[in-house]
């Protein structure tokens, strides 16, 4: 089987010279179709610079990018674009709904932008809401919404096209222990029902967890498990040395 996601030594950096960023070091991975894969790493770790490679949102400054084999670097922005709203769908930890639209509104507005009438998915749309428990609620706007109701209805809109693949940016981190549980778990059953490859970003190894696979960030780089823990604790021992240090 073929990968539907295949990364070969990206690399991105930011500016020149003395005060350029590195902030991937040759990332190779690939993902197949179908599965779902969490991408773990802290803050400055250079997942969300990955995460906007991936997605086409910007351009790697060197090495490739396979989307369903096509080469992102190879196209043209009004390619880039085409393929996007196609075949990804996003998911990120700002809901970035509309204000003025409602639930249904919101939902609906990616269908335009993918150029599908919004009628065409009205069994779609019904059958999503009831997924993510949101049937009630689509007539609503998002202020009238709780954090973890405007999640789900950003959860629909990236469904609602039926994209082969979702990536999620910190799906969970402006959401409660309960309703996190509740978003992981319709983008566990959404993977699964709908057979969309899911790959998520994420800081939190709870919420890694879910995955079928765990990719490990740090510094750039892609390091394994054991690696990702030892580096932690280093972390971990630094600072508790520093305490110890510091004058009382």
């Amino acid at each position: 089987m073929d990968p539907i996601i295949a990364a070969r030594d990206v690399s991105k950096i930011y500016g020149r010279g003395e005060t350029s960023v590195h902030a991937l070091k040759g990332v190779s991975f690939s993902v197949l179709p179908g599965q779902f894969v969490t991408l773990v790493g802290p803050s400055g770790s250079g997942k969300s610079t990955l995460f906007h490679i991936l997605g086409g949102l910007t351009r790697a400054s060197s090495g490739t990018v396979l989307i369903d084999g096509i080469d992102f670097s190879s196209l043209g922005d009004a390619d880039r674009t085409k393929l996007r709203k196609k075949r990804i769908g996003f998911v990120f930890q700002r809901f970035n709904l509309l204000p003025t639209l409602t639930a249904r509104g919101n939902i609906e507005i990616a269908l335009e932008i993918a150029g599908l009438e919004k009628g065409s998915e009205r069994q779609h749309m019904d059958e999503l809401a009831g997924l993510l428990g949101i049937t009630g609620r689509l007539d609503h706007l998002p202020s009238q919404l709780s954090g973890g109701e405007q999640q789900r209805v950003a959860i629909a809109r990236a469904l609602i096209t039926r994209p082969a693949i979702i990536l999620a940016d910190e799906p969970t981190g402006n959401l409660d222990t309960a309703n996190s549980d509740a978003v992981l778990g319709m983008l566990r059953r959404s993977n699964q029902q709908f057979r969309q490859t899911v790959l998520m970003i994420t800081h939190n190894p709870e919420a890694a967890a879910i995955g079928d696979r765990i990719l490990h960030i740090r510094d750039g780089r892609l390091v394994d498990g054991e690696t990702a823990a030892q580096l932690d604790g280093e972390a971990a021992s630094g600072l508790l040395g520093k305490s110890e240090a510091s004058p009382r």
